[in-house]
C-alpha cells in the first residue's frame, strides 16, 4: 500500500514539473520581455523614449535603444556582467534583444561555461558543431559565431562570440518578427538606393537656394 501511495505521489510529481521543465519562457531576458513597447520599455530602464535610434522609417518603423547597465549596490560582491544591451523595435515593439557581455566579467571563462550558465534559465540547448555566423542586417556590425542554441515555435535565443572583439553575447528575438523587421531593412535600404540621386538632386537646389537667398539680402545691405 506504501508502495503504491509512493509511487502515486512519485507520478504526480513528475507531472507537475514537467510543464515547467519543457515550458521555459525564452521570450525575455532578466526583466525585459518580446513585445514590450518602446514606451513600456524606455520607463523600465529609465530613458526618454524619443531617444531612440531611427534605423528606418519605411515600410516599417525600425528603432534601437542602448542600454548601459548599473549596479544598484556598489558594495555588491556580485558585479553586474553585462557591458550593455541593444533594444530593436519593430513598429514600436521590441522584437529582439542584443546583450554583450563584459570582456572582464567573462575573462577565463569558457564557452562551456557560458553554456552552462544560460542553460541554467533556458534550458537544454542545441550545441552548433560547427559553428554558424550569427545573422545580422548590419553591415557594420562585427562578424560573431553562435555557439549554442535555445528555441521553441516563436523565439530563438542566441549565445555568439564576436571573431574580433573576443567577447560573448547573447541575442533574443522572436523568429517571426526578426524576419519581418530584415525584410523591412532591406527594402528600406533598396528605396534609399532609389531615392538618392533625387534627395541629392534636392540637397544641392536647397544649398543653391539658400546662397542665392543670402546673396540677395548682402546685395542689399552691403556698403563698401
Amino acid at each position: 500500500m506504501k508502495t503504491i501511495r509512493r509511487s502515486a505521489i512519485l507520478l504526480v510529481l513528475v507531472l507537475f514539473c514537467t510543464p515547467l521543465l519543457s515550458g521555459q519562457d525564452l521570450s525575455s531576458y532578466r526583466k525585459f520581455s518580446l513585445g514590450t513597447s518602446l514606451t513600456a520599455l524606455s520607463k523600465q530602464v529609465g530613458q526618454d523614449p524619443l531617444r531612440a535610434d531611427l534605423i528606418h522609417q519605411s515600410p516599417a518603423l525600425i528603432q534601437q535603444m542602448t542600454y548601459w547597465p548599473i549596479e544598484t549596490a556598489p558594495s555588491s560582491t556580485r558585479a553586474e556582467s553585462v557591458s550593455q544591451v541593444l533594444f530593436s523595435f519593430y513598429n514600436g515593439e521590441l522584437y529582439k534583444i542584443s546583450v554583450t557581455y563584459d570582456q572582464q566579467a567573462t575573462e577565463g571563462l569558457t564557452e562551456d561555461d557560458m553554456v552552462d550558465a544560460i542553460s541554467a534559465r533556458y534550458g537544454t540547448p542545441t550545441r552548433l558543431v560547427p559553428e554558424i555566423a550569427l545573422p545580422t542586417s548590419d553591415e557594420y556590425a562585427p562578424s560573431s559565431k553562435v555557439i549554442a542554441r535555445w528555441e521553441d515555435a516563436g523565439t530563438s535565443v542566441n549565445l555568439f562570440r564576436t571573431n574580433s572583439l573576443n567577447t560573448f553575447g547573447l541575442a533574443v528575438y522572436s523568429k517571426k518578427v526578426d524576419a519581418q523587421a530584415d525584410a523591412a531593412i532591406i527594402e528600406s535600404a533598396k528605396l534609399e538606393r532609389q531615392q538618392a540621386p533625387q534627395k541629392e538632386i534636392d540637397r544641392q537646389k536647397g544649398e543653391a537656394d539658400k546662397l542665392e537667398a543670402a546673396r540677395l539680402k548682402n546685395v542689399k545691405a552691403f556698403r563698401f
